[in-house]
């Protein structure tokens, strides 16, 4: 069925693919970066978010080496690439269903020590699994060229394998078909969880008003980890797609536009969680201006004169003293907004 053909893969999609890369590896490395910079803002949603980024940033960086390549042959690069794929795209289905049901048992079940004992098993089933199918496709030489038929460029499992339909399953569409199953019910439930939560303190707003902000900043970033499960289904359905379509045999499948829709929800991930969990994350949004106007004020006050005008040498005595008092004073206020 699939033997003998091979989807074509042209210089547009792989720039918008390749550009889509560099947004997810962009924003997995912001999301990783403000966890380390900022200790007090070091929830364990937050420590999940950042498992699930770092898979996200290994899945970028090998779609982009796998998409300026266009692999044609199993080429030890082609399956290097495809068993790195392989490994971050399940880890990141597992990361994804993990912090569902963390958030779920927290805020549904109201049991945060169950919730935090889950975490050391979510961290043996999102690496230990991956790692020992990917390593499995490997020992058994399943892993190679692809011929784009269910990927953008990038490798995958053989086409050519007499039980591709089987690897495909075992190393990524079938956790993709129950990650689809598991996350709306789990999404739901702590949806209506929330809301009726909310119905039934409406009572006491004024009093949940007066709680310190970073209380309720903490509990918005934990709320709105629920979304993730939305992010997931909308970009990953479109590789769901083209696999059925596959099992079809129809020519659809290798249509440029869903292919291209392919190539950017696969990307993606990493770049829709840093915008929804730190561009639209008010405590870290703030942080990040207060740090980059720090840096600008600091470059503004580092800057050489450029007009060339003589100066006495008291002058420029006094302007060293009140550049170093200017930049005493720019250390004092990054370190406050930093605490």
């Amino acid at each position: 069925m699939a033997n003998g053909s091979q989807t074509e893969v042209y210089l547009s999609e792989q720039v918008v693919v390749l550009c889509t890369c560099a947004l997810s590896f962009l924003g997995s490395s912001l999301i990783i970066l403000t966890h380390m910079i900022w200790t007090d803002l070091r929830t364990t949603p937050r420590r999940l978010l950042v498992f699930l980024s770092v898979a996200d940033w290994l899945s970028a960086v090998s779609y982009a080496f796998g998409v300026g390549s266009v692999f044609r042959t199993s080429s030890p690069e082609c399956i290097a690439q495809g068993a790195v794929s392989t490994f971050a795209n399940t880890s990141s289905f597992f990361w994804t269903v993990s912090i569902a049901v963390y958030l779920y048992v927290f805020i549904v079940r109201s049991s945060q020590r169950v919730a935090d004992s889950l975490v050391p098993f979510f961290h043996l089933v999102s690496w230990g699994v991956p790692l020992v199918i990917t390593v499995t496709a490997l020992c058994l030489k399943k892993i190679g060229y692809n011929a784009s038929e269910v990927t953008v460029g990038w490798c995958w499992v053989r086409i050519d394998a007499q039980d591709w339909v089987l690897w495909m399953l075992l190393t990524g569409k079938i956790w993709e078909f129950l990650a689809y199953l598991t996350l709306p019910v789990l999404y739901i439930l702590i949806k209506r969880h929330i809301h009726k939560a909310h119905v039934a303190l409406s009572e006491y707003r004024p009093i949940l008003a007066s709680r310190p902000p970073s209380q309720s900043f903490s509990s918005m970033a934990d709320v709105k980890l629920s979304l993730i499960p939305i992010i997931f289904i909308v970009l990953r359905i479109w590789s769901t797609v083209r696999f059925v379509l596959l099992l079809a045999d129809s020519p659809v499948r290798q249509h440029p536009v869903l292919v291209t829709l392919h190539g950017i929800g696969n990307t993606s991930q990493g770049a829709a969680n840093c915008i929804m969990f730190v561009l639209f994350t008010q405590p870290i949004r703030s942080r990040l201006c207060t740090s980059l106007c720090c840096c600008c004020s600091k470059c503004r006050a580092e800057a050489p004169r450029s007009d060339g005008t003589p100066q006495r040498h008291q002058t420029r005595r006094d302007s060293s003293t009140q550049r170093e008092e200017e930049e005493e004073e720019y250390g004092t206020s990054c370190a406050q907004s930093n605490r």
